[in-house]
Parts: C-alpha cells; structure tokens; sequence
C-alpha cells in the first residue's frame, strides 16, 4: 500500500463522506464475516472513520448485517451491509487492524485503506495442510488421554485418530468451498468421522476404540463462537452474544446428529 503524508484533514464533502461511510461499512463487515467479537467490530470501524476525517461515527451490529451512520457538519449518511459468515480467519481480522492502525497514524489515506481492504488475502495454507495439523491436534489429544491414564503408547489408536480426523477436515472444507449450510457441513462431517473410526471398533483394529471414537471429532468443537458469544454479552451487546451462541449450540446439535447417524448404520454402539 502506498505511503502518504498526511499533516491535516480537509472537512469532506458529501462524495467523500460517502466513500468513507461505505469503506468503514465493508470494514467493519469483513470483521464480523471473519469472527472477530462485536466490540472489536464496532471499535476499529468507529476509529477507522475518525482517523478518515468524519466528526462523528455510530455503529450498530446484527447477527446478520452491520448498520453505520457518519456524521459530519450536521450532514448524516448511513448504509446497511448484509453478513454472510465466511468462517473463523483471524489473518483477516489482523490485517485489517493493522490497515486501521496506519490510517491513524496517517500513513494512508482513504484511497489507501480501500486498496488495502481489496489486497488482504487468505493465509497461504492450503487445505491438506490445514487437514494434517487438524488430524495431528486429535492425534495429540488421543496420546495425552494415553498419558493422563497412565498407558503405553498406542500408535493404532493415535492413527486411527488422525485418519479420522484429517479425513473430516477435508470433507468439511470441501462442502464449505460448495457453499453449503454450515449445519450440513458439520452434519456431514461428522459422520465420517465417526465412520472411520467405528471401523476400529467393528474390526477390533485398535485396544482403545473408546478413546479413538470421542477424539477424532473434537474438530467440530464451536470454541471460537462460544467464547464470542459469551464476550458479546459480556460487554453489553446482548442480541449478537445470543445469536452466536444459539448458531454454535446448533452446529454442536448437528455434528451430534451426523456422530449418532454413523454409529447408527454401522451398529457401533459397543465401545460406550
């Protein structure tokens, strides 16, 4: 992004407060699609349109949309932006706090935030890699379970686990890049999770079925929502909390549905 020397901000027209309503709009929306908590959202959009030029900035957050005014000499524009969750992408959320940070430190102006904006890609991890560092996490787990009750290394048991998981990781990313319901995503992955790893159960391939059948879908944990939602509520924006915590209640209902559904068809309720 180029550099400028900004040493005093013009009053903005209307045009330019238009710009710099509809940028702090798509900024604070980028923010909500990638995860980042409510008070996050509502602070880096209302210093972003300071640091831009504009008196005043009010902002207004939904579980399903943003609404931004900016006022400047008694002149206010609003403008309303629909969200569609893109998933949890903390890069994303970073490198618009850093666009932020150099618009306060007038080292870009608002020509230079919206390229910025439009610059920010995903992290270059490719979704296999993605896939094995989720299947090693279960793995983990598995081996500290191990640990925790004081039994020898198990490699069929941590493997079967990471087969599991990988496996389900890649499913998930595949129905996702399809755009499908997220509930299904996890419905769906679910039980193949489940299903490759009952196959160590019905065919007696490992000696801890029990722990390989519980770890292999901690992937499908909603973590990251849970603790928004609480941290919404927690600092007073009740309607959002609420809605994310209710939307991460329903993923967890819908990868039990796709773990019952397998152990189901494949007749592994025996290792409970």
């Amino acid at each position: 992004m180029p550099s400028v020397d900004i040493h005093s901000i013009a009053p903005l027209d209307e045009a330019a407060q238009r710009s710099v309503t509809d940028v702090c709009a798509n900024t604070g929306l980028l923010l909500l699609q990638h995860g980042a908590e409510s008070a996050l959202v509502e602070s880096v959009s209302r210093r972003l349109g300071l640091a831009l030029g504009v008196e005043t900035i009010e902002v207004a957050l939904m579980a399903n949309g943003i609404t931004l005014t900016t006022i400047m000499g008694g002149r206010g524009v609003t403008t309303v932006r629909r969200n569609q969750d893109r998933g949890i992408h903390m890069h994303m959320v970073t490198e618009v706090q850093r666009i932020m940070l150099l618009a306060e430190e007038k080292k870009i102006d608002l020509d230079g935030v919206s390229a910025g904006l439009k610059s920010i890609t995903h992290a270059p991890y490719k979704r296999w890699q993605v896939s094995v560092m989720i299947g090693l996490s279960c793995a983990c787990f598995a081996r500290l379970n191990l640990l925790a009750h004081g039994e020898p290394m198990d490699w069929g048991t941590c493997g079967l686990t990471f087969v599991a998981s990988a496996v389900a990781m890649q499913v998930r990313h595949y129905l996702a890049h399809l755009h499908f319901n997220p509930l299904v995503n996890f419905a769906v992955a679910a039980f193949v999770a489940t299903s490759i790893a009952a196959q160590g159960t019905i065919h007696h391939l490992v000696a801890n079925p029990k722990l390989t059948m519980s770890a292999c879908v901690l992937l499908f944990v909603p973590g990251f929502p849970l603790i928004n939602a609480i941290s919404d509520m927690v600092k007073g924006y009740i309607n959002t909390g609420i809605s994310r915590g209710t939307y991460a209640v329903l993923l967890l209902f819908a990868s039990c549905v796709g773990i019952i559904l397998a152990m189901t068809v494949w007749n592994a309720w025996n290792w409970l």
